[in-house]
C-alpha cells in the first residue's frame, strides 16, 4: 500500500499532551496528559493512557473460572502521531523532538548514539 514512511520520534513510556481536537471543555481530551503504552508504526497511532477512550460492547460469554464476561467497557482507542506531543521534563508543556549525538566509549570501542532532545529546553529526554 502507498503510505507514507514517517520517522516516529514518539517512543512507549513518553509522557505525550494531546494538541488538537475538542477542548476538554466540550468534553474533548485536547490539554491532557498521558503516558504512551504502544505505538503502532504501520498506522502512525499510539495510544496514550487515559485518552480518547470509547465504549466497546463485548459478548457476553463465560471465562475458565465460570465468570461471566461481556457488556459494555470503556478503553482506550489509538490516537495520530500528529495529533500528540511529548511533553517537555522542565516546563511540562508539548515541544518538539531534536537529536544530539554523543560519542560514548564502551569495551574500548568509541561509539556514536543518538540522545532525543526537547527542542524547547535543550533537556535530554528519557
Amino acid at each position: 500500500m502507498g503510505l507514507n514512511k514517517v520517522k516516529i520520534k514518539i517512543k512507549k513510556g513518553d509522557l505525550v499532551q494531546v494538541i488538537s481536537g475538542a477542548k476538554q471543555e466540550r468534553g474533548g481530551d485536547r490539554g491532557k496528559q498521558g503516558k504512551v503504552l504502544r505505538v503502532f508504526p504501520e498506522t502512525n497511532r499510539v495510544l496514550v493512557e487515559g485518552i480518547n477512550r470509547v465504549t466497546k460492547h463485548t459478548k457476553a460469554g463465560q471465562s475458565q473460572g465460570g465468570t461471566k464476561t461481556g457488556g459494555i467497557e470503556t478503553v482506550e482507542a489509538a490516537i495520530h502521531i500528529s495529533n500528540v506531543a511529548v511533553v517537555d521534563p522542565s516546563t511540562k508543556k508539548p515541544t518538539r523532538i531534536g537529536y544530539r549525538t554523543e560519542s560514548v566509549e564502551r569495551d574500548g570501542r568509541t561509539r556514536n548514539v543518538r540522545i532525543r532532545v526537547a527542542k524547547s529546553s535543550g533537556k535530554d529526554l528519557s
